[in-house]
């Protein structure tokens, strides 16, 4: 007797495939987020561009033969196979067959929670199909419509079938172009106050969501899983001296994602290219690091934010110093990426530093102004931006200490608190210097 219950907990099993020398530990992961087990990676010796399946009939059917033999449910495979090349694959293996690709779509499918990231992953699957759609029909491909002598064949299922995804790529669009224009009128509310900016990013997993929540006691979602975040959320921060920024969590980059992606999750991914600062959080204890660094800045040129300032932040330092190449890591980390800053999202370790180094990346130099007392105004819009240090009101005025330079969005500030600069602080290092 068949134990139902048992069977539906067993999980679906894959056999893993890529190209030559590739390391396959991180389609594994992609693997084990979408809920599948691997049963067997096999990293291919050479692989030939032949038309049919992407590498020689004989190695195909050997590939085929070991999914049979380890009864692995699906294979998939680490590099793209186009529509043809996987009905190929299908009939030959007589199991499903998909790509690295397909997978990150089926996780985001799975992750995707607010509207905008619904639609997003829709649009995505949707133009990811399109030129897929023939091989889920086989014979399926009847003509409809038509007699003969009167009007044509007709039009096919398949050909029905497509211009209905069609129609749905352009409804998702329209609906999406609404999400994303609501999106920009948050965004032009948040921007008439005058607060600064940060965005995180970084490689899947490197512990973004875990630091928003740390920093700002938010409570984003957060798993040891790749693209365990894909809506941003924007939370706002009080840095150790009063200041105020806005910090927004987005959705983690990986290698070769698909372009559909990008484009689908360009407005989401917008909030790194307008941010004043990138937080460019990677996880120290990843002996990949070199590689995921140049990944995310691949993506960041991508999507226009390359020209962003950014601040390398190597998180879970807590778990690089249990290695016990600690001290040799460290020091091939600092030549790496100098000016780094080490911290630790569990433990709150070296967040002191990094407030400091926010702080004086976005509001620029400390500066001294003697403000008129008819001018107080000015001191209130200083004090929505959090940049005063010191606020002393005397007769001649008010005598203030902050920091109102930096990004544009103290620009305004900046420019209307120039006439009232004093170099006071100017003498004092000429006094200290004597």
């Amino acid at each position: 007797m068949i134990d139902l219950e048992a069977e539906e907990k067993k999980k679906v099993t894959a056999l893993l495939i890529g190209d030559p020398g590739k390391d396959l530990s991180e389609l594994k992961g992609l693997v084990d987020t979408l809920g599948l087990e691997t049963v067997r990676k096999v990293s291919l010796t050479r692989r030939e561009m032949t038309p049919a399946y992407g590498m020689g009939k004989g190695k195909a059917e050997e590939l085929c033969a070991l999914a049979e033999e380890l009864g692995a449910d699906v294979i998939i495979f680490d590099f793209e196979i186009d529509p043809r090349k996987q009905r190929n694959w299908e009939k030959l293996a007589n199991r499903p067959v998909f790509d690295r690709q397909e997978v990150i779509l089926r996780i985001f499918a799975q992750r995707a929670q607010t509207k905008e990231a619904v639609l997003q992953v829709q649009l995505a699957r949707l133009e990811y199909s399109l030129p897929r759609l023939a091989h889920s029909y086989g014979d399926m491909a009847r003509q409809r419509g038509g007699n003969f002598g009167s009007k044509g064949s007709g039009e096919t299922q398949l050909e029905l079938d497509m211009r209905e995804i069609r129609e749905k790529i352009r409804l998702v669009k329209k609906e999406l172009s609404q999400v994303v224009k609501d999106r920009q009128t948050q965004r032009k509310k948040r921007e008439s106050v005058p607060v600064p900016s940060c965005a995180l990013a970084g490689y899947t997993n490197a512990g973004k969501s875990s630091l928003l929540n740390a920093l700002t006691g938010a409570d984003v979602f957060i798993e040891d899983k790749l693209f365990a975040t894909l809506d941003p959320t924007t939370r706002k921060l009080q840095l150790q001296n009063g200041a105020n920024i806005l910090l927004t969590d987005t959705v983690g980059f990986i290698s070769n994602l698909p372009h559909s992606l990008v484009n689908a999750f360009k407005s989401t991914l917008e909030e790194a290219e307008r941010a004043n600062l990138i937080l460019l959080v990677l996880d120290s204890s990843d002996e990949k690091i070199e590689f995921q660094y140049e990944t995310v800045t691949k993506v960041l040129e991508e999507i226009h934010a390359d020209k962003s300032p950014r601040l390398i932040v190597l998180n879970k330092i807590d778990k690089l110093r249990k290695q016990s190449d600690y001290e040799i890591t460290l020091a091939k980390l600092d030549s790496l990426f100098p000016e780094n800053v080490k911290i630790s999202a569990k433990t709150h370790e070296g967040f002191d530093i990094l407030s400091e180094k926010i702080c004086s990346s976005l509001m620029g130099m400390e500066k001294t102004y003697i403000v008129p007392l008819e001018k107080t105004n000015l001191i209130a819009e200083a004090r929505k931006t959090g940049m005063i240090t010191e606020e002393n009101w005397l007769d001649d005025g008010i005598h203030v200490t902050m920091k109102a330079g930096g990004f544009a969005a103290n620009a305004r500030l900046e420019a209307l608190m120039k006439e009232f600069e004093t170099n006071e602080s100017e003498s004092e290092g000429e006094k200290d210097g004597e």
